[in-house]
Order: C-alpha cells, then sequence, then structure tokens
C-alpha cells in the first residue's frame, strides 16, 4: 500500500501499484464550455459545474468571455518532465485560453516546485493552429499535451500526438473526440445525465418524458437519457425535440403526458441553457405544468441564477460537481491575477496537478495509458474523476434541488466514483 503525501498541497497518493491510485489534487480550484504565492498553504477541497465547453458555434459557455490577457512567457517552470498546455492565446476563445494558461501557472506556484516545465503553446483557436503546437510541443520533447480546447483542435492535435505515442488530456466536452489516448478532462454532460437519472430512481421516480433542443448539445444528452432510463428499468413515456427558442409545439405534443391528474410521467427531463428555459418556462406555464406533481429534471447547465428563478423548475432536481470548489478556486485566482476566472478554468489546474503528482510518483510510467486510467481515478478541484480506456471521463456529481430560487444539495457528491458503466 502506498500512502505519500505532497506535504506543499495536502495531496495524497491512495492505492497500490498494480490496482489502485487516488491521488487528492487538492488545492485552490459546469458544463457548457468554466490568495498570495508567498510562503507554504494547504490547498482547499473542491466545484459546481456549469454549462459545456463545446457548444456551437465557439464551444465556450454561453456568455463566457474570460478575464483578459494570460501572463506573458511561453514556459511555466523549469522541471525536468516537459508537458505541453496547448489553449487558444489569440483568436476565438482567446480570453478563456489565458485563463487555461494563469490556471497552470497557480497549480505549479500550488504544487512546489514540482518537476515540471509546462510548454505554453498557442493553437490560435483553430484546427490547424492546434495541430502545430502540438507538432512543435513533441520537437521541444513533450511527453503529454493538455488541451486544446475545441473538439475540431483536439482532433487536429490528437494526429501528431498518436504519431509520436504521446497521450492527450483535453478540454472538450464533445465526447466524439475521445479515444485511447485521447482523454476528456472535462464537464461531459453524460455524466451528468446519468447521476440525475439515478438519483431520481433512487427517489421513486419511474415513468420519464422529456423536452430536449434540436442541437448538438440535445442530441448528445438525448441519447444517454435513453440509455440510463432504460439501464435503471424505469419507464420513457415520451420525448418531443424542439428548435431552440420555439418549444411551444413540442409541450403541445407532450403536454396530456405531463400535465393535469391523468400525467403519466413523473418526472421531466429538461436540458436546456438558461435562456432555452425562460421560453420553456413561460410556455409550460400555459400547459398547466406543476413542478410538484411532475418533477423537471437538469444538467448543470441549470447552474444558473436565472434557471434558478423559474417557476416551473422549482423543486426540480440536477447534476453538477460540488461548489465548494470552485469558490475557492476563484477567489485565490483573484487574489493571484485579479480577475474571475471562467468555470473551465479548473480543468488546467486539475490537469497541472495531476501530472505533477503522477510525474512524482510513477517515474517512467507517469503518463502510461495503465496509470492515466486507473479506475480508482484521481481527486481533484471539480471533484473525483477517471479516464476511461476509450477517453471520456467519470466524475463524482452532487444532485441540488432549487428551492426558493436558490440551489441546495440534496444528494452530495460521491468520494468514490462506482464501476464504470453502472
Amino acid at each position: 500500500m502506498i500512502r505519500a503525501k505532497w506535504r506543499q498541497m495536502g495531496v495524497w497518493g491512495v492505492g497500490t501499484l498494480a490496482s489502485a491510485l487516488a491521488l487528492t489534487l487538492a488545492g485552490c480550484i459546469g458544463g457548457p464550455d468554466g490568495g498570495p504565492r508567498a510562503g507554504r498553504r494547504s490547498a482547499p477541497p473542491v466545484v459546481a459545474a456549469s454549462p459545456p465547453a463545446d457548444l456551437p458555434p465557439t464551444d465556450l459557455p454561453p456568455g463566457e468571455t474570460g478575464p483578459g490577457p494570460a501572463a506573458s512567457g511561453t514556459r511555466i517552470g523549469t522541471g525536468a518532465v516537459k508537458v505541453a498546455l496547448v489553449v487558444p492565446l489569440t483568436g476565438p476563445g482567446a480570453a478563456v485560453g489565458a485563463a487555461l494558461r494563469n490556471a497552470a501557472e497557480l497549480a505549479v506556484e500550488d504544487f512546489q516546485k514540482p518537476d515540471l516545465q509546462i510548454l505554453v503553446k498557442d493553437d490560435r483557436g483553430t484546427a490547424d493552429g492546434a495541430r502545430e503546437a502540438a507538432q512543435a510541443a513533441l520537437a521541444d520533447g513533450a511527453e503529454l499535451v493538455l488541451g486544446p480546447l475545441f473538439a475540431a483542435n483536439v482532433q487536429a492535435a490528437s494526429v501528431a500526438t498518436r504519431a509520436a505515442g504521446k497521450p492527450v488530456i483535453a478540454f472538450s466536452t464533445d465526447a466524439a473526440v475521445a479515444a485511447r489516448g485521447v482523454y476528456l478532462l472535462s464537464f461531459l454532460p453524460q455524466a451528468e445525465v446519468d447521476r440525475i437519472v439515478d438519483e431520481a430512481v433512487a427517489k421513486g421516480r419511474r415513468s420519464f418524458a422529456a423536452l430536449i433542443p434540436e442541437n448538438s448539445y440535445g442530441n448528445a444528452v438525448e441519447a444517454q437519457f435513453r440509455e440510463a432510463v432504460a439501464r435503471k428499468g424505469a419507464r420513457l413515456v415520451g420525448i418531443e425535440r424542439y428548435a431552440p427558442g420555439n418549444p411551444g409545439p413540442a409541450v403541445g405534443r407532450l403536454s396530456g403526458l405531463i400535465t393535469g391528474g391523468g400525467a403519466q410521467a413523473d418526472a421531466l427531463f429538461l436540458p436546456d441553457t438558461p435562456d432555452g428555459l425562460a421560453a420553456l418556462d413561460t410556455v409550460l406555464a400555459k400547459a398547466g405544468f406543476s413542478p410538484t406533481r411532475v418533477r423537471p429534471l437538469g444538467t448543470a447547465v441549470w447552474n444558473d441564477p436565472r434557471a434558478f428563478a423559474l417557476p416551473s423548475l422549482q423543486g426540480g432536481w440536477f447534476a453538477a460537481p460540488d461548489a465548494a470548489g470552485f469558490s475557492n478556486f476563484s477567489q485565490r485566482y483573484q487574489a493571484r491575477f485579479g480577475a474571475v476566472p471562467p468555470r473551465v478554468a479548473t480543468l488546467a489546474y486539475d490537469a497541472v496537478s495531476l501530472t505533477a503528482a503522477l510525474s512524482r510518483q510513477f517515474g517512467s510510467q507517469r503518463f502510461a495509458d495503465t496509470t492515466l486510467t486507473n479506475p480508482s481515478g484521481f481527486s481533484g478541484v471539480d471533484g473525483t474523476f477517471r479516464f476511461r480506456p476509450d477517453g471520456p471521463s467519470d466524475r463524482t456529481l452532487a444532485v441540488y434541488e432549487i428551492r426558493s430560487g436558490a440551489p441546495a444539495v440534496v444528494s452530495p457528491a460521491p468520494r468514490v466514483l462506482g464501476p464504470s458503466g453502472t
């Protein structure tokens, strides 16, 4: 049994060399794609989620603009182990890329001189830029690529990394770009869907309906929703899709199943952004929808004060990472960089903390597939996570209930992940 402690960060490795690895990457760190350094500090706990980082057309959460330019310099740290950070520092997504770079710097500082050298490469927010950045990083000796942010850029960068036999830990929320050796450390909506369906069934909900927007996010969550409901042995009574911003016809088609005393559904899945939910709220109210009779369910895109204020979502449940970690991280980021970080900044923090911890414990096997995909996973600021062998990640998530316009935890995030696929 290994029980090694990195006192600089309060980081623990627990497990056996053969079968377990659980690194607490605590420090100060949801979906759509977001203190002073003097002296030693022990890093705090772990985070809430927000919309996915891969929403068209920019792959960034709605309204997410980030904090402005990153600190100058193309390298962070002077260690022997070279790792690339490929993010947009110019072009589309540059503000968020700057925040990812800042978060990486904060992680290196918190880890107290890890044997790492982060090679920061600008992908210019384009696929060509990502491919060129990955090639340059590999030529400079990078053993691992962190990033890119956008799905198309992940695909482009992975062409170069596969040829070199090096892994990628990317920040896209598009599970389609995941593959063996291309791992996604991001807020994937599929995990949120599984968690909210599991919790709803555990609390006695057995008949599900859904109103889902016609977009790429809707496509991803619908497939996972159908699978999760079937896996739990529950009943799917109806699904309707709608053009974003125009849910009226879909609500009309579904209203017989979700309104009135004869409603067949006891839970209604509404995976939309706050703007989309506002349009749904109006139409559902006119149709006579009662959230006290049919429980609204959502994903981390609900994690927004605008959603909390909607009458049709009162009493609704949604899944998201624990909120404490991001709050802590945000305070320390602001003290260090003078700006509020975008929600996705924690991804770079956890990624760098992970690479530092693995470098210390696993030597030449630090970034091997078997190390990165250990089923025990890793505990970071955003909670416990693990990489599946085929690339997507699993995360522990809390379930929140909207009560009088504010979220309250009704089921805390587990400390340990269950078996994959359950």
